[in-house]
């Protein structure tokens, strides 16, 4: 037994003697991680594969790209050759010219046979790999790379398929543009000279982004060398049955007594099938300390228990919330779309040619429901209304002062006064955000409003309860804030007063909501801009629900 295989049988048997895990880092493997089945999905690309198309597999970072690719290789073994590399790691040097990026494109293959990443090889592909890298001292031009491949393909016993992961790599550099233009013509020319079966590129940037970074005259923003790729739809993310079969599986070790179509449910609502997210609740909630009240798996694998996962998530530092953060910040126009989409008056309509709108759906930030764009899910929601509130508080701190000083006020024996902070929200409106609005001298309107709101409730809550928010999508004149503390569940619908008649048909709308959450009581919060309003709190029966309005 040679090295190499000795080092992969020591391995597996490790693998073996350990319980699985969740995992949020690197690749997920099925005999390692409890992971939602890909085969379905696998089988869908595979049919892409069988039909020669060449695509790019582009998500947002964290969202299951790498081991999809693993899983597809896996699947493709019986009936294809598969190079599967990756320009993880490589450094800058291959890209600065294109001898040094094909001799590295060479290397970075006979490296698969070397590793034993490449099932079956034929003897004749090996030698002719081995035969090409001992050369490359004497230089590689891409052309002479593209006989290479023709010669690659035709002593292979198999069809060709080339993965390449982790493209973005490559973003900034004129030589893979090149290297694209080369596939590209070889693909035109695939009936007069062998070529790869298929191309697959992943990565979080898409080719047309690539080509812009590099050219940023208009005439070439939107002209790809790859534009011989077609469109993979293929939804990525996991779904409510995924999740249920990875937590029947965790199940199935641990005898928790937990409800998994439930559980199920709720991973979905709060991160939208995300992968990196529904893995790092999955595994805090596994793994961490939840709090003196969820011990016990029984009481981990609840409502409560994923709410107190969520707090600790959305208190941490990741890869992935730097990323957000990183990208809302060096994007001005994509801040103030998410700024738009969350607290605007007026829905926010898609456009495939923004740009703003482009990199937020790249990043899988936002989402194009019917037309209309939203924030992906829940945990990035409240994570974005989290730093534009802070960013708003950090303006007048002698806000956040006096919310603290009143806190006693709305929290007695553990219960969350909603009423009260209503009342005491409205006071604070009147005498403090209006003020604070004239003095950077702009009138009020619907945005300030909204955060005006969050920024007083956050402060109250947070360490105790949660929240998130519910926006229509086409009637953007109503919000509705989702509170849970200790057990209690609060709803609060934020409207803005644009008639009686509209008002009346938006406490139906707050009833009916009600009637979903199955809850008998609701918070109407209403922002009144006419000069002649009369503010104040009225307690309303409509129906067999209890509406407690205060208008500001």
């Amino acid at each position: 037994m040679n090295d190499q295989l000795t080092y992969l049988y020591h391995y597996e048997i490790s693998i073996k003697n350990h319980m699985k895990r969740f995992n949020t880092t690197g690749v997920c493997l099925s005999s390692q991680h409890y992971m939602v089945d890909l085969t379905e999905r696998v089988k869908e690309i595979k049919a892409m594969i069988d039909c020669g198309d060449y695509f790019c597999i582009n998500r947002g970072r964290q969202y299951g790209k790498t081991t999809t690719l693993d899983a597809l290789k896996n699947a493709l073994a019986m009936d294809y050759t598969v190079f599967s590399i990756s320009f993880e790691g490589i450094g800058n040097t291959p890209f600065t010219s294109e001898e040094r990026l094909c001799a590295k494109f060479l290397d970075l293959l006979q490296r698969q046979i070397k590793y034993k990443a490449v099932s079956q090889a034929s003897e004749n592909l090996i030698k002719l790999l081995d035969t090409y890298c001992a050369n490359t001292a004497a230089g590689v031009s891409m052309d002479l790379l593209g006989e290479h491949i023709s010669e690659l393909c035709i002593a292979s016993s198999k069809p060709v398929v080339i993965m390449i992961d982790e493209v973005d790599q490559a973003s900034n550099y004129e030589s893979f543009i090149k290297f694209l233009g080369m596939l590209r013509s070889k693909y035109l020319t695939r009936m007069n000279a062998p070529t790869f079966q298929s191309v697959i590129l992943a990565g979080i940037y898409n080719i047309k982004n690539l080509k812009a970074k590099i050219r940023h005259d208009k005439e070439h923003q939107y002209n790809s060398p790859w534009n011989i790729a077609v469109d993979f739809d293929i939804s990525m993310e996991l779904s409510e049955d995924g999740i249920a079969g990875m937590l029947s599986d965790y199940e199935q070790d641990h005898h928790t007594g937990m409800d998994i179509q439930k559980m199920a449910r709720l991973l979905f609502d709060y991160t939208g099938g995300y992968p990196f997210l529904v893995s790092r609740l999955c595994q805090i909630i596994d793994e961490k300390p939840l709090g003196h009240m969820i011990v016990e798996p029984s009481q981990r694998w609840t409502k409560e228990g994923l709410l107190a996962a969520e707090k600790i998530l959305l208190s941490e530092t990741n890869t992935l919330f730097d990323d957000l953060a990183k990208k809302v910040d060096e994007n001005p126009e994509l801040k103030s779309l998410l700024y738009a989409i969350l607290f605007g008056g007026e829905p926010v309509r898609y456009s495939p040619y923004d740009k703003a709108q482009s990199l937020g759906l790249m990043f899988n930030f936002i989402k194009n429901m019917d037309g209309f764009l939203a924030v992906s899910n829940r945990i990035f929601e409240t994570l974005l209304y989290n730093a534009f509130t802070y960013e708003e508080e950090k303006k007048d701190r002698t806000f956040g002062a006096a919310v603290g000083k009143e806190r006693e006020l709305f929290v007695k024996d553990g219960r969350l006064d909603m009423q009260k902070v209503l009342e005491r929200f409205s006071f604070h409106y009147g005498d403090t955000f209006e003020k604070r609005r004239v003095q950077r001298g702009s009138r009020l309107n619907e945005d300030d409003a909204r955060i005006s709101f969050l920024m007083f409730l956050i402060p109250i809550i947070n360490g105790t309860g949660h929240y998130y928010v519910e926006t229509g999508m086409v009637d953007r004149s109503r919000m509705d804030v989702v509170v849970d503390y200790n057990g209690e569940q609060f709803i609060v619908e934020l409207k803005i007063w644009r008639g009686t008649a509209y008002h009346e048909r938006g406490m139906e709308q707050l009833c009916g909501y009600l009637d979903q959450m199955h809850a008998s009581k609701g918070y109407l919060l209403t922002f009144n801009f006419n000069e002649k309003k009369t503010p104040g709190i009225q307690i309303r029966q409509v129906g067999n629900k209890t509406i407690i309005e205060v208008m500001v």
